[in-house]
């Protein structure tokens, strides 16, 4: 074997060589820069799952996401050679921001390619951070090709949002947090995207306790890492279209491919409306705001194959445009049937408004929305199309609406 290829150890030998010491290690690194977030117990989760649950708000962290721990833990390990040349990445959203204000605190450089599609509140956030932003494509792919040709041409170090040992490291601070606050603990959730977060969280929890669970959780448009551990090999998703879009990745890590095989116990899968709904509930119940992707240990604790059990589910970011928290909140309460819309034809003639929504009033129905269209009806002059929108309690009540209209001779169309 050649001095090059023995000093370029594979990944399988990287992760039979990672110690413990590593994750200590950076949990040093991160001494008073990182926040160490509470856990924090839910009575509505515990109740959902029939297990104890305990949050672990990374959403709180510095920047809005855990994203901050790799990030300053591989910066900060750089030799002065390698700060003096910046570093660089490609990131639409808390890789981007977690890099910036790690080099910020550090003094080194930080250039991040950021698709042109990305929203302007993501763009300024990580130029205030000090870092240059460099907008090109249309999407993560596009810049992060663009982002590898200025590494090559500037000579600067790469951050990679995953595929990294010593980020991979620095998130598995988190698990040492969750251990520390809650020495019994029985599992821990953790989103997966890449697989970095999953890698560091499960390495540095098996490592200190062997018979605490780590469960990764994946949006079922996006399950890269299910899928390559149940083929064994890295495969390429056709697409990975979630509304977690921080988790929304075609392929998994090489490196942390190998870790996870190694150290995480079982993957679920999360449905869109799962992953919404528990947006819904962690906004109603603990007041707390989080984005599509920070919520998916929570939308994985019904799926849990056990009770009984001290439970940590890491909500892991927090970065979402209000726009898109208004977006989501809508279809999860539609999805819920909180909201319900509805339409019903009336014969064009005084009384009818009034009679429907003497019913709706009747049934505890409260109107958001009313549309009464008589141009939507081709085929009489005497009929009108009333579009009705009422918050609804649940899926019971709109059946009782449904019924009491049709007991008063009004077919319903549901619209949704």
């Amino acid at each position: 074997m050649s001095k090059t290829a023995a000093a370029s150890p594979s990944n399988q030998e990287i992760v039979a060589s990672t110690t413990i010491a590593g994750v200590y290690q950076a949990a040093r690194q991160l001494e008073g820069v990182v926040k160490k977030t509470p856990l924090i117990p839910s009575d509505f989760f515990s109740e959902q799952s029939g297990n104890q649950v305990f949050l672990k708000p990374e959403n709180l962290q510095h920047t809005g996401a855990f994203k901050l721990r790799g990030a300053y833990n591989k910066i900060s390990q750089l030799s002065e050679e390698e700060r003096a040349k910046g570093v660089i990445t490609a990131s639409a959203g808390n890789h981007a921001q977690g890099v910036a204000f790690a080099a910020q605190k550090l003094g080194v450089k930080a250039v991040i390619c950021m698709p042109a599609t990305t929203p302007i509140l993501k763009v300024e956030g990580t130029k205030a951070l000090g870092a240059e932003v460099v907008l090109h494509g249309d999407g993560f792919d596009d810049a992060y090709a663009y982002s590898l040709e200025l590494q090559k041409q500037h000579g600067y170090v790469y951050i990679h949002p995953f595929n990294d040992l010593q980020v991979l490291l620095g998130q598995g601070t988190t698990a040492l947090e969750i251990i520390d606050a809650c020495k019994d603990i029985d599992a821990i959730l953790v989103p997966i995207g890449g697989g970095g977060f999953a890698s560091g969280v499960a390495l540095a929890t098996k490592l200190v306790n062997p018979g605490i669970k780590v469960i990764g959780v994946e949006p079922a448009n996006a399950a890269c890492m299910k899928k390559a551990l149940k083929k064994n090999k890295i495969v390429t998703l056709s697409s990975a279209d979630t509304v977690a879009d921080g988790c929304a990745v075609k392929t998994a890590g090489t490196l942390t491919f190998e870790f996870c095989r190694k150290y995480l116990d079982d993957i679920i899968t999360v449905s869109e409306m799962e992953i919404m709904g528990a947006l819904l509930s962690l906004i109603e119940k603990h007041k707390l705001i989080a984005e599509g992707a920070g919520v998916l240990s929570l939308a994985a604790l019904p799926k849990l194959p056990f009770k009984g059990k001290k439970v940590a589910a890491i909500v892991s970011g927090g970065n979402i445009d209000i726009s898109m928290i208004s977006a989501l909140i809508e279809k999860a309460l539609i999805a819920r049937s909180r909201v319900f819309c509805f339409a019903v034809l009336l014969p064009d003639k005084p009384g009818q408004l009034l009679n429907v929504s003497r019913i709706l009033s009747e049934e505890n129905a409260n109107v958001i929305e009313l549309n009464h269209n008589q141009a939507k009806v081709t085929d009489s002059f005497k009929k009108v199309v009333l579009e009705v929108t009422v918050e609804t309690h649940n899926e019971e009540h709109v059946q009782r609406i449904i019924h009491a209209l049709a007991q008063n001779g009004y077919e319903v169309e549901r619209l949704y």
